[in-house]
């Protein structure tokens, strides 16, 4: 199976640059945060498009070899997202608060 294939563009356009408020955040992240707009931190997109792309290899090399994965989305937003991909893939999810 192809991995999807995405840009810094596309990334951008869905959001994907927004991260947590300024004051919840965890300092093992700085290196991956652009700046700070509104009180929230800017995720930077040209480090996130290889690493994500590495992730994306990582879990298709599992799945190819009869792996599991887990998704994990709790947001009200993401819970119908997160179970109805999980089981489209015949993979495990979480999508409520344990």
């Amino acid at each position: 199976m192809a991995l999807p294939d995405f840009t810094m563009r596309g990334l951008l356009e869905a959001g994907a640059h927004f991260g947590h408020q300024s004051h919840r955040w965890n300092p093992k992240m700085a290196p991956y945060i652009f700046g700070a707009r509104n009180n929230i931190h800017i995720i930077d997109l040209a480090q996130t498009v290889p690493l994500l792309h590495q992730a994306l290899k990582v879990v298709s090399d599992t799945v190819a070899k009869g792996g599991r994965v887990l998704f994990v989305g709790t947001k009200r937003q993401a819970q119908e997202q997160i179970a109805e991909s999980a089981k489209r893939s015949a993979q495990y999810f979480i999508n409520s608060r344990w």
